[in-house]
C-alpha cells in the first residue's frame, strides 16, 4: 500500500514536522530576539520617563487652571 502524496495525513505530517523544525530557535535567533527585546525595553523606559514628565507638567498646569478659576470666580 503506497502513500498518495495528496493524502491529507501524509501532507499534514510532513508540514507539521517542517514547521516544527523551523520554530526551534537557534543561538543566532535567540541573540537577535534578545537584542530586539532589549531595544524595545529601552524605548519603553524612555516613553515612561516622557510620560512621567508630561504628567508632572499637567499637574502644574491643572493647579494654574484651578487658580485662574478661583480668580475669575472672584470677579
Amino acid at each position: 500500500m503506497s502513500l498518495n502524496p495528496r493524502t491529507p495525513g501524509a501532507t499534514h505530517t510532513h508540514t507539521h514536522s517542517t514547521s516544527r523544525l523551523s520554530t526551534v530557535p537557534t543561538s543566532a535567533s535567540k541573540t537577535r530576539q534578545l537584542s530586539h527585546l532589549h531595544a524595545q525595553l529601552a524605548q519603553l523606559t524612555a516613553n515612561m520617563s516622557d510620560m512621567e514628565n508630561l504628567l508632572r507638567m499637567t499637574a502644574v498646569q491643572a493647579e494654574g487652571m484651578r487658580g485662574l478659576g478661583g480668580y475669575a470666580g472672584g470677579m
